[in-house]
């Protein structure tokens, strides 16, 4: 089988199991809410709302609460399939339209973060890659106090002195670019850690390598030595957090979100899990799982692009 065919066949197998992991995601956020004790009628109208018996009995009848559970899940899962999310029970619109506005903020957010952590990180982890035990010391600290540092903590932080008090960034609430740099900003800090951890490994363990001491013998520099060879065996597990970095954060990143007063896909879930709203909250995990599972691919072809030893793996 030639490489293309080869390639082609990995895509495929994983597109069905993504797939896979979508509608058992969804499913299982579907039957967890149902299951969980409380009043459905009460996620329509709002805890602490009184109803008159026949206005109940009317809300129950027009949502199907009083079907069989699985005959509401196989209705939900068929709404799904032709491309129906289905309508909010608290905000009264079909949740395709309740999530349209949120997504763009997300993954702009979720963009700029992972991109000042990779460029932070390649920075942080080729200059100091193969040093001695003092740099590699400051650098390991600084990386751990990053990686350990709560993101809402170092948000409000930031809010309090960048914009507060020096005027340096707009405040919370702030739209467009300008809006965008500070909570990118703090999100990318503990992604730096973790990432520039991974790198700075990867680097010191290839810096090791037979391949290394020859280009070393034949008189190449520390730099071009790190830059042209190391760095490409490094981002092979590096470029697999990033991957992981961007699915987590695409519903993730609520803190920030609620911090800095931003719209997004994470605020919209914690007030769906609040409330109940079973609607939004399976089209939120199916939209996660969805994303997990296109950069899980792209990832795992990048890899295989970077080191083309992988494919061996892979096939097996």
């Amino acid at each position: 089988m030639s490489g293309r065919a080869e390639t082609a066949r990995y895509v495929a197998l994983r597109i069905v199991a993504g797939i896979g992991v979508m509608w058992g995601a969804a499913t299982l956020a579907f039957l967890l809410l149902h299951v969980v004790q409380g009043d459905p009628v009460a996620a329509v109208t709002g805890s602490g709302t009184t109803l008159q018996p026949a206005v109940r009995a009317q809300i129950v009848h027009d949502y199907g609460f009083d079907r069989p559970l699985l005959v509401q899940y196989f209705d939900w899962l068929g709404q799904v399939l032709q491309g129906n999310l289905g309508r909010s029970y608290q905000l009264d619109e079909p949740v395709g339209q309740a999530l349209r506005g949120q997504i763009g903020p997300t993954v702009a957010l979720d963009a700029g973060a992972v991109l000042l952590a990779v460029v932070a990180s390649l920075l942080l982890a080729v200059l100091t890659a193969g040093r001695g035990r003092t740099v590699r010391s400051a650098a390991s600290g600084f990386e751990l106090l990053a990686a350990s540092t709560p993101a809402f903590w170092l948000g409000l932080l930031a809010l309090s002195y960048l914009s507060f008090r020096w005027k340096l960034f707009p405040g919370a609430g702030a739209t467009g670019l300008s809006g965008l740099i500070l909570p990118a900003a703090v999100l990318a800090v503990p992604l730096t850690g973790m990432l520039s951890q991974v790198l700075r490994q990867g680097l010191d363990e290839a810096l090791a390598q037979p391949f290394a001491v020859t280009a070393r013998a034949r008189g190449l520099g520390p730099a071009a030595l790190v830059t042209r060879h190391a760095l490409r065996h490094a981002l092979v597990s590096a470029t697999t957090l990033v991957g992981w970095m961007v699915g987590a954060l695409f519903g993730g990143a609520v803190l920030i979100e609620t911090v800095f007063a931003r719209p997004g896909v994470g605020r919209v879930l914690l007030a769906a899990v609040t409330s109940r709203d079973v609607p939004v909250v399976a089209a939120v995990v199916l939209l996660v799982a969805a994303a997990f599972t296109v950069v899980s691919l792209l990832v795992d072809l990048l890899v295989l692009a970077i080191d083309p030893r992988q494919r061996t793996h892979a096939r097996a």
